[in-house]
């Protein structure tokens, strides 16, 4: 597997990136893996990287998209918070990795099982971790089809609150940053969502 370089880059479209993702995935499920020397790819990109991709997934510890994308060093940039929530930082960064550094697709990857959702669904209180799931609350009001057992105890409830979670944040990238949406309406971009399902590592994207 070749090195991401700027020429490399500049040929690779929108749609190219995401069929890149779906394919490494596909590897990724069937326990394969590209054929690449990440020493030498340490070596190649100390001078400069070239990213075809940003990926905003959560802190979990089995949701790595290196590892889920079977992507080396220098494919792709990285964002991990728990709950794949978005804010200020996290849109200055996705904003660098499309307009400065070249980057064709934006992915939010969110997953199964999701401790973060889980415990927005639970209306946890704790430090720090209060605001945080207080950006992940408005998936679990908008989720209407549970009438019941609506926390962590109901598993389908829980990830229905994760795909809504994860549309939620695509659409605040559209909405809130000015430079990201110009470059989705020229095509310049893609922006998906995504589920990552911890027991098969599959990833069902949501293409807008």
């Amino acid at each position: 597997m070749k090195t991401l370089t700027k020429e490399l880059q500049a040929t690779i479209t929108p749609e190219m990136a995401l069929n890149l993702l779906k394919e490494g995935n596909h590897r990724f499920m069937n326990n394969l893996k590209a054929n690449r020397n990440l020493l030498e790819q340490a070596n190649e990109t100390s001078d400069g990287q070239h990213p075809f991709a940003i990926i905003l997934s959560c802190i979990d510890s089995r949701t790595s998209a290196e590892l889920i994308f079977d992507q080396g060093l220098g494919d792709i940039f990285s964002v991990r918070i728990a709950g794949n929530i978005i804010n200020e930082d996290i849109l200055g960064s996705m904003e660098f990795a499309c307009k400065v550094a070249g980057a064709k697709i934006i992915a939010v990857l969110g997953h199964t099982k999701c401790g973060a959702v889980k415990g927005a669904c639970d209306h946890v209180e704790m430090g720090n971790l209060t605001a945080l799931l207080s950006k992940i609350q408005p998936a679990v009001y908008d989720e209407q089809t549970e009438l019941e057992n609506r926390n962590s105890s109901n598993d389908e409830f829980v990830e229905k609150v994760s795909v809504i979670n994860v549309k939620r944040t695509v659409h605040a990238i559209v909405e809130r940053s000015p430079i990201l949406k110009e470059m989705l309406t020229n095509g310049e971009i893609k922006l998906v969502g995504g589920v990552h399902e911890l027991v098969t590592g599959e990833v069902t994207f949501y293409e807008n």
